[in-house]
């Protein structure tokens, strides 16, 4: 995915629910068809470093920082909601 392509979800103050499959086969963001945010990682479940993956691809995907990304809930969930600052 390229960076910024999904700029339009970027609405500062604005929540997004993600639901994060780890230890997939490669990292990918994707959109279904009912507008609900896929995020797939490489790495494992383990000592938060799939969450950390999903911070650095969901960032890229939006065109924000990591640091504007605050995880909400769902620290050790596959759903995560994260709000964007």
């Amino acid at each position: 995915m390229k960076k910024g392509e999904l700029a339009y979800l970027a609405v500062p103050g604005s929540e997004l629910t993600v639901r994060v499959t780890p230890k997939a086969s490669r990292n990918a963001v994707s959109v279904d068809e009912d507008g609900h945010l896929k995020v797939s990682v490489t790495t494992v479940p383990e000592d938060g470093k799939a969450t950390a993956a999903v911070v650095k691809l969901l960032a890229h995907a939006l065109g924000v920082a990591k640091s504007d990304l605050t995880l909400v809930r769902g620290a050790t969930s596959r759903d995560k909601v994260f709000r964007i600052d």
